[in-house]
Order: structure tokens, then C-alpha cells, then sequence
């Protein structure tokens, strides 16, 4: 993380109240586009405005650098919305910034053909904290501070205006200073009229069936869009093994692309039913897929027992899972990947295609190709990447804010 730092120096006086003095680095970083200042950034002095307060921050010459808006119960104390000092966070900023997004969205994209796509992605189109994502008429915000609490009116009147959805649900991500999210309740409705539970979208000539009003996620994550279409792409007569599969997306793809077999493991029973919807939704028998419930590990320790194996074998893993949830022992997708790639690997045929993925910032691209090389080296092989997807022009990122481009894709031929 660019705005964090190990040591604490004595903070300088703040030159007047709601300013906030940045040591060097930190200021060079806010000033490249960094959109976070970490509370352990501010040194020793103790803020204690409302939240949502807007903050002014200079650098230790007292020149203007970014004013934010403060979160008294996160680990990002303030989020950068400008770096000009004429700017006010306000209505008008809110409302020009979503009009901003929508038509950058309208000129890469065909709305008609792609019914789920991010509207507003956060930081990287100067909402920071605010996520706004698309489900044929309808739209899911996710907000990430409560320091934005002043200008949900703002946002959603904007969203009104550009798109005239018949709903819109927001979902509550807050996290608290230990990294803690609360206990999640169905996402509230805000404006429009209430949806059903089930809405289908299409995704090209694919469709997906999703849930507006969850808590957490509708079921069809648009950041992997072009990791689907690779699937799709290699697919081609190959036995498909999906781990981690949830609701099915990537194993539509696979039997779009003409695998010969689909398997799909994931932990929780329910979502293979939401998957036989989404392969009936898109013209496929719901019957075709085998779906096994089960802790991945202990399902590739049974194919490896029976001798049964696999041309691709695709992972898309959580970046973490409780032990209650994985059946066994807790998941981390920094500290156990490399050994999910040689169990996996373990029921690859030589020849096939490992394809990998990693949606979580905390793990970065070294640490990604890292986990692939040791797992290969466990596995006694060896890899060989021929293709790498990033994120969809949906979800634009800024220099300067390496988090922002979080998603890792990788499809690898076992040597």
C-alpha cells in the first residue's frame, strides 16, 4: 500500500482546523493520484471530526495537495476526492462525475448486448468509496465508508437523471479499523419500485440469472468478464474442471465454447441451483454439468485417489474463506494459492490448460506469478503462461492507485 508507513514521525502543526499535514512521500503519492491516506499515515495526532468532514490536505510546506472526506471507523482515515483546491465536494461534483462515467461507459460499451457492467467504479472515476454497477434496468450501489453518507442523495438523484432505472439497491460495505465487515442484511431499496428476486441479463449471447436485493453479491461478477471469454475461447473439446464455481458464469462459458465435460466443485449446495438456472438461461441442458459439493482440496484428493483427470481446470478462488466455510482449515489466497495450483495441478493432464485467477488487491502480480511457479515446482512440472486478461473497460483504473487494478488472469499450459 503507497500511503502506508511503518514509522511514525512527529506530525508538524495542522496550519488551521480541518487541514491535515502529509509528510513527503505520502503528499508525493496523493498528489500522483493516490486516493487514500491510511490512518497510521497521519503520525501521531488524533483526528476527531464527524464523519464525512471535508479535509483539506497540504504538504509539510503547507502547500494544497487533495481535500477528502474523513471516515472515523476505517483503516483509510480520509478519501481524496480532488486535488484542486477550487473544488468542493458536493452535489455538483457528485453529479458531474457520474455523468462523466455513464458517457465514458455509453462509448466503449453496447448496453443492448451487455446488461451487467460497473456504472461507477469508485476511486478511479473520482467517487472514492462509491461502486455503481448495472442489471438490465436495474442498478446495485456498493459503498465502502460511511464518510459518504452526505452525498447518497446526490448520487442517486444523478443516477435517476442519466438512466431512469426502475430500481436502485444499495449494499453497505463498511469495514471497521480491525478489517471487520458487519454481518451483511439484504441490500435496501432506495429509489424505484421493488425488484423480483430473479432478473435475467444477458452478456452477449450468453445470460445469467441474478439477484438485485442480496446482500453481498447479485451472482455474476463483471470484473472477470474477460477472463469468461478466455475460458470460452480454450474450452474447445476440452473436460473442464471449474473450482470455486458459485453460481456458474465461467462454466456457461466453458459449455459455450464447446467443452466435452463440465464439472464445477464449490462449498455451498445452493449455488449449483442458481448454475443449472444460468445454463438453462442460456439454451444449455441444466442436467449437462456435474455439480459436487465439497472443500476443493479434499474433491482434487478424490479425483487423484480414482485417477481421474482433467484438460482445464480453471480456479477462481475467494481471497479469503472461514475454516467453518471450506470444511476444514481457513483460506488465504496470498498464503495458500501456490498450494491450490499443485493440488490442482495433480488432476492436469501434460498438455492441459491451468487457468488462474485473483481478484484481491493484497495479493500483487509478483506474489500471483510466485504462487503459480511454486505450485508448478510442488507439482514437479512446469508452466507456461499463453495468455493474460485484465480488467474490462468497464472498470477503468488510474496511475497511481495500483490497487485499483486489482485482478489477476493467467491461462498456463502444463509443461
Amino acid at each position: 500500500m503507497v500511503t502506508r508507513r511503518t514509522t511514525r514521525s512527529r506530525a508538524a502543526p495542522i496550519v488551521r482546523k480541518n487541514t491535515v499535514r502529509l509528510t513527503g512521500d505520502v503528499a508525493r503519492h496523493v498528489r500522483a493520484g493516490h486516493p487514500w491516506v491510511y490512518r497510521e499515515a497521519l503520525g501521531p495526532r488524533h483526528l476527531a471530526p464527524e464523519p464525512g468532514t471535508v479535509i483539506d490536505l497540504v504538504d509539510e510546506e503547507g502547500e494544497f495537495v487533495g481535500r477528502g472526506l474523513y471516515d472515523a471507523d476505517s483503516a483509510i482515515a480520509l478519501r481524496v476526492f480532488s486535488r484542486n483546491p477550487d473544488v468542493a465536494i458536493d452535489a455538483e461534483l457528485v453529479g458531474l462525475r457520474v455523468r462523466a462515467a455513464v458517457a465514458l461507459r455509453t462509448k466503449l460499451l453496447d448496453a443492448s448486448s451487455l446488461q451487467c457492467m460497473r456504472l461507477v467504479n469508485g476511486e478511479s472515476d473520482g467517487l472514492p468509496g462509491i461502486v455503481v454497477e448495472r442489471y438490465g434496468d436495474y442498478l446495485v450501489t456498493q459503498l465502502y465508508t460511511s464518510a459518504i453518507a452526505g452525498l447518497r442523495d446526490a448520487l442517486y438523484d444523478a443516477l435517476v437523471a442519466e438512466l431512469s432505472p426502475k430500481a436502485i439497491y444499495e449494499q453497505r460495505r463498511y469495514r471497521s479499523l480491525a478489517g471487520d465487515a458487519p454481518r451483511q442484511a439484504a441490500a435496501e431499496l432506495v429509489r424505484g419500485s421493488a425488484a423480483p428476486v430473479e432478473i435475467e441479463v444477458a452478456e452477449g449471447d450468453v445470460r445469467f440469472i441474478v439477484d438485485v436485493t442480496a446482500p453481498l453479491s447479485t451472482g455474476l461478477f463483471a470484473d472477470l468478464r474477460e477472463g469468461r471469454r478466455a475460458v470460452r475461447q480454450w474450452a474447445s473439446g476440452r473436460r473442464v474442471l471449474n473450482l470455486f464455481s458459485y453460481t456458474g458464469a465461467i462454466s456457461v462459458y466453458a459449455q459455450a465454447g464447446g467443452a466435452a465435460e463440465v464439472a464445477a466443485v464449490d462449498v455451498a449446495p445452493k449455488v449449483h441451483a442458481r448454475a443449472r438456472r444460468n445454463f438453462a438461461a442460456s439454451g444449455f441442458d441444466p442436467e449437462k454439468p456435474e455439480l459436487i459439493v465439497g472443500d476443493v482440496f479434499k474433491v482434487l484428493a478424490r479425483f487423484v485417489e480414482r485417477g481421474r483427470s482433467f484438460d482445464m481446470v480453471v480456479l477462481d478462488p475467494p481471497a479469503f474463506a472461514s475454516a467453518a466455510a471450506r470444511g476444514g482449515k481457513p483460506w488465504s489466497a496470498v498464503r495458500d494459492y501456490s498450494e491450490l495450483i499443485a493440488a490442482a495441478l495433480d488432476v492436469l493432464v501434460q498438455g492441459g490448460l491451468l487457468v488462474a485467477a485473483s481478484s484481491t488487491h493484497k495479493m500483487s502480480s509478483a506474489e500471483f506469478e510466485l504462487a503459480l511457479a511454486e505450485g508448478a515446482l510442488a507439482a514437479n512440472t512446469r508452466l507456461q503462461i499463453i495468455d493474460r486478461r485484465s480488467l474490462p473497460p468497464d472498470f477503468p483504473t488510474v496511475p497511481g492507485f495500483p490497487e485499483g487494478n486489482y485482478l489477476k488472469f493467467a491461462v498456463a499450459v502444463r509443461g
